[in-house]
């Protein structure tokens, strides 16, 4: 499921499925989004690159396509692929430039950026 809080300026995703559930989190106020895979229990930082992550306005439409049509005809899908490196706990610093979404999603949980 995915909610859009354009007054938040802020983008939930929830894929619920089994062993592969995860939460998502584009926060545009601060560019970063966030991904907590359930699986792992850790979280998953990325820079907001706006040469491939669609802006907020957009993902709406975006969503609205791929539900009445099946498939995006767009260049801007999003595939990431995380390599595993060192993990750091959030600090203080770190959520003050990730932003109080991403906090609640991750707080807590190792966070590989």
């Amino acid at each position: 499921t995915m909610t859009i809080h354009n007054e938040k300026h802020v983008v939930d995703v929830h894929v619920r499925s089994g062993l592969y559930s995860s939460d998502t989190i584009f926060d545009y106020t601060h560019g970063y989004i966030a991904t907590r895979l359930l699986s792992e229990n850790a979280c998953f930082i990325l820079k907001i690159n706006k040469e491939y992550i669609p802006e907020l306005e957009e993902i709406g439409r975006l969503a609205f396509e791929r539900k009445t049509m099946k498939t995006v005809y767009s260049p801007k899908n999003v595939w990431v692929e995380f390599q595993s490196g060192h993990s750091i706990l959030g600090s203080i610093k770190d959520w003050l430039l990730y932003g109080r979404p991403i906090e609640q999603l991750c707080s807590g949980l190792p966070l590989y950026q």
